[in-house]
């Protein structure tokens, strides 16, 4: 097996792994700290991204393809000199903007977000981003030379020392009434967690240059030009995405205070959204994104020969394990969402959104795998802006709506339920466009009524309340296994196609 079906495999495993960890952690820090301490948290962790976004100014990216070219033309000397201008241009990153973003802090807090509870959680956010981007050049370097299993692991190490600390570190510490400094303490831990990971990450990388031949000191770093005609391009991208999400709390919370809702309550409110009902809706994605990672190098390489039939069968493979993927998602959210989050979670408040939610996430499933269709496709450009007019939709809505003392917090909901519709819509008429794809909204056509279908006749065949929510669960799997399997969208030799897909890349 090649080094880059090896990688991708690992990085399959690593995908689940944490993700299921962090699910566990998120558990864990709900329950420990409250949902007015989760919400600080959750507010001020979009800002923590945006500034380590302006300090890595997509110098990883730009390491990891530099250093994969390198390798490829065999001048693994010169690794060495990519890693020093990586070095100092983060250095001097770092120099402008986490000053600025000091400055910047006590204006978020007090007038952007409107609770300037939040100012201390934010400090200490600016202290993880030196961290951060330690890791993230380790991490190029680890990517351009296609060793996958160490950032593997480092993912994975992070989340387990997350989960220990919040379990047992933040409960010595609990201020009991006190949520900003709760909040604090709690990014405190993901500061811990993020060196854990990063020491990890540099004793890999120091043992593995040990066995690296290098330039000479005298060469001097790498020429500052090609790297950055790399990072640049790559960093707008990522700016404009984490700072979307850098402006949603502060429309999120800046609405609803229009709308009569308090600062407190509003904060509260954004954590069990962002901190509880989105990542819940959004813990079985690692199988779409499986299915991107694997199956999208195949249509590129089915695009590149111009075999058509090998083309449309990918794509359409793809497609439609996400979304029988987002079918099975949304009918189990539907129906068991609610429970599920007071359960997990202990929440109070903001559960029944749950209900609002899962009918639209069915569409992110398969946002991410058309936009890895569009760029192996050549329509890359198209697809990214496509994720700007969804990101500039959802937070146009979510004021206009949040702020009607009619709507308030289901305004906000509807924002981000329709920033998902526009982006997978507009994906999927992107590619619709493309003849040579031979796809269309009708090929989710069938998997969405099937969880219609679902949603209607379950309770009705087969009452909910009589048993556990768990078994619950089974059967709303097994009743739209039924219904799939009627309907034609599930078939006997589906596992066989899956295998031989992937005995293709052996």
């Amino acid at each position: 097996m090649s080094s880059f079906i090896r990688g991708t495999v690992v990085l399959m495993i690593a995908v689940f792994m944490t993700k299921l960890l962090g699910f566990v952690y998120r558990i864990q820090f709900m329950r420990v700290a409250g949902e007015e301490a989760v919400g600080i948290y959750m507010t001020a962790y979009p800002a923590f991204i945006f500034f380590l976004s302006l300090v890595q100014l997509g110098i990883p990216i730009a390491i990891a393809k530099v250093i994969a070219e390198l390798k490829a033309k065999g001048e693994t000397a010169r690794l060495s000199q990519v890693m020093r201008t990586s070095w100092l241009v983060t250095i001097c990153t770092s120099l402008i903007f986490l000053p600025v973003s000091i400055l910047f802090i006590p204006f978020l807090s007090e007038t952007l977000l409107g609770n300037s509870a939040s100012a201390v959680t934010l400090y200490v956010g600016v202290a993880i981003v030196p961290i951060a981007a330690i890791g993230g050049i380790v991490r190029g370097y680890f990517q351009g030379i296609a060793r996958m299993e160490e950032t593997a692991w480092s993912q994975i190490l992070e989340q387990f020392v997350r989960i220990l600390l919040i379990t047992w570190l933040l409960p010595a510490f609990l201020v009991e009434g006190n949520a900003p400094l709760n909040a604090a303490i709690a990014m405190g831990v993901t500061l811990l967690a993020e060196a854990a990971s990063v020491l990890y990450l540099w004793f890999k990388y120091k043992k593995h240059k040990k066995n690296t031949p290098e330039s000479s000191a005298k060469d001097g770093p790498y020429p500052l030009k090609p790297l950055m005609s790399i990072a640049l391009p790559s960093s707008g991208s990522r700016l404009f995405g984490t700072f979307t999400w850098f402006l949603e709390p502060i429309i999120f919370l800046r609405a609803l205070a229009v709308s009569g809702v308090t600062a407190v309550a509003a904060t509260s409110l954004y954590g069990v959204i962002s901190g509880v009902l989105i990542p819940l809706l959004l813990f079985p994605s690692f199988i779409s994104f499986a299915l991107s990672v694997v199956l999208i190098p195949a249509v590129s390489g089915a695009s590149a020969a111009g075999n058509i039939s090998k083309l449309q069968e990918r794509i359409h493979l793809s497609l439609r394990l996400s979304a029988l993927t987002g079918t099975a998602a949304a009918a189990v959210f539907f129906i068991h969402g609610k429970e599920m989050a007071e359960a997990l979670f202990h929440i109070s408040d903001g559960a029944s959104y749950m209900t609002l939610l899962a009918p639209i996430f069915f569409f992110y499933y398969i946002q991410g795998p058309l936009f890895s269709i569009l760029q192996a496709t050549n329509e890359a450009k198209a697809a990214m802006m496509n994720s700007v007019y969804g990101g500039i939709a959802k937070l146009v809505v979510m004021f206009v709506l949040a702020s009607q003392p009619g709507l308030q917090e289901t305004g906000a909901i509807l924002a981000i339920g329709f920033g998902v519709l526009i982006t997978s819509f507009l994906h999927i008429a992107t590619l619709r466009k493309n003849k040579k794809t031979d796809t269309g909204f009708t090929m989710f056509a069938l998997p969405y009524a099937s969880f219609i279908m679902t949603a209607i006749m379950r309770p009705i065949f087969f009452p909910i309340g009589n048993y556990g929510l768990w078994v619950e669960c089974g059967i709303t799997v097994l009743f739209l296994t039924v219904v799939l399997f009627l309907t034609g969208q599930l078939q006997r030799n589906d596992i066989r196609h899956f295998k031989k897909l992937f005995a293709r890349y052996k």
